[in-house]
């Protein structure tokens, strides 16, 4: 059995990447086999594809860290053939082989159960981004950032964890505050359910210890110079998610936002993440994601045009979610 895909290879420092076939002896050690039918194109496969930074800890890789689709065969505890299945990072597309193939072996105790009332592409086109968008809000929630609480803001927030952060968000009755370095995408993230767009310049400019409070709270997908302005804006006893590095890794922040106004910052991780907290995530998709609002920012494209869509992602020339059709 041959199994179609897109492998990322390094030989003599030349890395490469581009359309192959596994064999089913190439897949990896896990107790479940997963017909994938469904993908993504996330930041962190335009890194892996275009080599910007160390995503692929081994050759060769299969990228694609988001995968849906339905279970073959399992020895898993509570799984069976036919299930509908997710699957979000684990590594996935960096030292265990991703999601753009036909087939993919996995631990089954990294896989979750589609919700019953979400197409497998609906799934894959919330994919990581919106699993980490959930996470975040669900990160404000639980800190006590209510819709009375005042304004929250979304950075980078034309792409996929902004687009479904807004979306999320609004639904839940907050006002948003969209922060986007693209002005011509206004309309859109107004359709998703944002109250007000800022400038990225805003936000990307010069640094401040404290600046004038203007939000409860933040949803940060971008780090660096960025994130340490949304800290120094941020309201007495505020609270911020951070999961991004669009930016660049730094925080070159201070002390004052933390001392002097009580706000914290949480970081949100989804790679590595508990299956409790991914269950309550895929929950709150589930229940309070807008379907209309998914589907408009959601393109969909074959697994040919993969490798060309990661390249555009890193370049930010991407708008919300894309999907990847596998079979």
């Amino acid at each position: 059995m041959t199994i179609k895909a897109v492998i990322i290879n390094k030989q003599d420092d030349v890395y490469s990447v581009a359309p192959g076939e596994l064999n089913a002896s190439d897949l990896m050690d896990g107790d479940t086999l997963v017909r994938v039918s469904h993908s993504s194109v996330n930041y962190k496969d335009g890194l892996a594809v275009t080599n910007r930074a160390p995503v692929v800890r081994r050759f060769p890789m299969v990228p694609g860290i988001d995968m849906v689709g339905v279970i073959e065969e399992t020895t898993a505890p509570g799984l069976a053939a036919g299930d509908a299945v997710i699957l979000n990072g684990w590594g996935t597309g960096e030292t265990h082989l991703g999601a753009w193939a036909k087939k993919s072996r996995v631990p089954g105790a990294w896989l979750v159960p589609l919700p019953k009332d979400l197409s497998a592409e609906q799934a894959a086109a919330i994919g990581t981004a919106g699993y980490t968008a959930a996470l975040c809000v669900l990160g404000l929630q639980d800190a006590g950032v209510t819709p009375a609480s005042g304004p929250v803001l979304v950075t980078g927030a034309a792409g996929g964890v902004g687009s479904v952060a807004i979306a999320l968000l609004g639904a839940l009755g907050y006002h948003v505050i969209a922060s986007t370095g693209r002005p011509d995408e206004a309309d859109y993230l107004k359709k998703l359910g944002a109250n007000e767009i800022i400038a990225r310049d805003e936000l990307s400019g010069k640094l401040r210890a404290l600046g004038k409070e203007r939000w409860a709270g933040a949803v940060d997908s971008v780090g660096s110079t960025t994130l340490a302005n949304v800290l120094s804006m941020t309201r007495y006893g505020g609270t911020v998610t951070c999961c991004g590095l669009a930016g660049g890794m730094d925080l070159p922040s201070s002390v004052a936002p933390f001392i002097l106004r009580g706000v914290s910052l949480i970081g949100v991780d989804s790679v590595m993440a508990a299956r409790e907290k991914r269950l309550r995530a895929w929950e709150l998709l589930d229940q309070k994601l807008d379907r209309k609002l998914l589907a408009e920012m959601t393109t969909v494209v074959p697994l040919s045009k993969a490798i060309e869509v990661g390249e555009q992602i890193v370049d930010g020339k991407v708008r919300g979610r894309v999907v990847v059709t596998i079979v």
